[in-house]
C-alpha cells in the first residue's frame, strides 16, 4: 500500500531524489504522473503586486487571455503503459489547475502551491502531517470550524493540542517540546483581532525544536497584505472563498510552502484524497484572484471609516487600523495593511441581537472577504461550536459584533448602521448627535489591552 513521503527526519530508509513528474511509492512502483510543480515560469515577482495578480502567463494553445476550463476527468495517453503526458486523471492534475496553482505560488511569494475544495479542507490536508502523540501549539482565538477540526483530532487521534495566547512569543516559546510537530498561527484572530508576532514565533519554534512546522492561517489578510512565508512560516493556508475570490460563488482552500519534500507530502494527501479543487472552481477563482487588489483597496478604506465612526462615538472597537489598538505597532511592521474585517461591543448580548437585525444592507451571515457587507456575532454563528465555557474562559465577549466590510459606498454603510445603532438602543441621541449609551459606553471606556 502506497504511503505518504517522507523527508530525512522521516521512517523510511530509501533516499531518491524528487522528481515531480515521476512519483515512486516506498515499494518502488511507479504512481500516475501528477502535474509539474505549481511554480512560475520566470521565478518570483517581477511587478508589483496589484499587476501581477492580473498578469497571467499560459501555454494555451489558441493563445487565450482566460485560461480555459478543461472539464475532463482524464485525458488520453499514446501507449498502453500510460504517463507519457503531463496529466492522466483529474484528480492528480488538470491545466486549468495547473495554471491557477502556478499564479497562486507567485503572489504568494511561493515556490508551490496547491488548491483544494475550501479552507477547512487546506487545514484537513494540513493536519494528516500529524501522527497520533504529536502535539500541535494553537491560539486561544480561533476561527470556530478550526477549533472543531483541532477537537475531534485530540479527541480522536491521540493529537494534544495545546491553546495558548500567541499574542504572548515567549510563552509559546515555553510551551514547545520535542513532541511539538505544529505551531497554528491566525492574525488577526478572528473575532477578538488580536495580533500574532508570528517572525518572532517562528523563530522560536525552529530553534526550540526544528522538526516542529509553523502553519499560518492568513485569511484575513489574504496575499495582498501579508505574505507569511517571508516572515517564517513553513505552510500557508487561506480559505478562497473569502478575499482571493471576493465573491462568495465558490468554496476553495489554498497552501502554499517553499519546501520541496513538504510541498510533496501535501500534494500526496491532495492526490489520494481526492479534495483538488475542481476545473470550474479553479477557473472562478482564478477570475477573482484579478481583483483582489482594487476590491481590498476599497474595503480597507471603507473599514477604517467605520472603525472611526464607531470609535468617535464611544464604542470600544477592535481593528488594527486605529492606533488605540494595542498591537497597532506590531501588526503594521508585519503587514500591508489593516484589513477589512473589525468588531465591536456593546456590553449587551440583547442590545447586539438588535443591531444585528436592524441593519439592512448589512447582511447577517457568517464569513467574510466578499464584495458585500456582512455582520454577525460570532459566538452565536461562525464560533458557536466553542462552547460558551471555554469562550468565557478566553475572555471572547458574548456581545461582540463583527463587521465584514464591502465594497459599497463607505457614507451608506455608516448611515445603515447609524439606524440600526438608533433602533436598538444602543446610543442615545442628542441635538449634537449620539453616543454610546448603557453598558456600551461602559466597555468603551475599558481600553483594550495587550
Amino acid at each position: 500500500m502506497s504511503t505518504p513521503p517522507t523527508n530525512g527526519n522521516g521512517s523510511s530508509s530509501t533516499s531518491k531524489p524528487s522528481n515531480p513528474l515521476k512519483r515512486v511509492d516506498l515499494d518502488g512502483h511507479d504512481l500516475p504522473p501528477s502535474p509539474a510543480p505549481s511554480s512560475p515560469r520566470n521565478g518570483r515577482r517581477r511587478y508589483a503586486l496589484a499587476t501581477e495578480l492580473v498578469y497571467t502567463e499560459s501555454k494555451d494553445q489558441y493563445g487565450a487571455s482566460s485560461v480555459p476550463i478543461y472539464q475532463s476527468a482524464t485525458f488520453k495517453q499514446s501507449t498502453a503503459q500510460g504517463g507519457q503526458s503531463e496529466y492522466d486523471y483529474t484528480r492528480s492534475g488538470n491545466p486549468t489547475r495547473t495554471h491557477l496553482e502556478r499564479h497562486l505560488a507567485k503572489i504568494m511569494n511561493a515556490n508551490r502551491a496547491l488548491a483544494v475544495g475550501s479552507g477547512m479542507g487546506a487545514l484537513d490536508v494540513v493536519s494528516r502531517l500529524l501522527r497520533p502523540g504529536d502535539e500541535v501549539i494553537t491560539g486561544d482565538d480561533l476561527y470556530g470550524g478550526t477549533h472543531r477540526l483541532l477537537t475531534y483530532l485530540a479527541t480522536n487521534m491521540g493529537i494534544v493540542v495545546k491553546h495558548v495566547d500567541t499574542t504572548d512569543a515567549e510563552g509559546v516559546r515555553s510551551h514547545i517540546t520535542e513532541k511539538t510537530a505544529m505551531v497554528l498561527l491566525e492574525t488577526p484572530t478572528n473575532p477578538l483581532i488580536k495580533i500574532v508576532d508570528i517572525q518572532t514565533i517562528a523563530r522560536a519554534a525552529h530553534e526550540a525544536n526544528p522538526k516542529a512546522i509553523v502553519v499560518v492561517d492568513n485569511t484575513m489578510l489574504s496575499p495582498m497584505l501579508l505574505n507569511p512565508l517571508d516572515i517564517g512560516a513553513d505552510v500557508v493556508y487561506e480559505s478562497g472563498t473569502k478575499y482571493l475570490s471576493g465573491h462568495h460563488d465558490i468554496m476553495a482552500g489554498v497552501l502554499a510552502v517553499n519546501d520541496t519534500e513538504l510541498g510533496n507530502k501535501l500534494f500526496f494527501m491532495i492526490n489520494s484524497t481526492g479534495c483538488g479543487l475542481t476545473p470550474n472552481d479553479c477557473f472562478l477563482l482564478m477570475r477573482g484572484v484579478k481583483t483582489l487588489a482594487i476590491r481590498m483597496e476599497k474595503q480597507q478604506a471603507n473599514a477604517q471609516a467605520i472603525a472611526e465612526f464607531l470609535e468617535s462615538h464611544g464604542f470600544r472597537v477592535r481593528y488594527p487600523g486605529l492606533k488605540s489598538h494595542p498591537q497597532y505597532d506590531l501588526h503594521w511592521s508585519m503587514a500591508r495593511g489593516a484589513g477589512a474585517v473589525l468588531s465591536f461591543e456593546t456590553g449587551d448580548p440583547a442590545v447586539s441581537a438588535r443591531i444585528v437585525e436592524a441593519a439592512r444592507l448589512w447582511g447577517i451571515s457568517v464569513s467574510f472577504g466578499c464584495v458585500n457587507s456582512l455582520i454577525s456575532m460570532p459566538c452565536q454563528m461562525s464560533h458557536a461550536s466553542i462552547d460558551s465555557k471555554t469562550r468565557a474562559e478566553r475572555q471572547m465577549p458574548e456581545d461582540i459584533i463583527r463587521l465584514c466590510v464591502g465594497i459599497e459606498d463607505a457614507d451608506d454603510l455608516i448611515d445603515d448602521l447609524s439606524r440600526a445603532l438608533v433602533q436598538a438602543g444602543a446610543v442615545t441621541v442628542t441635538l449634537d448627535g449620539f453616543h454610546a449609551t448603557g453598558a456600551a459606553e461602559e466597555v468603551g471606556k475599558a481600553p483594550l489591552t495587550e
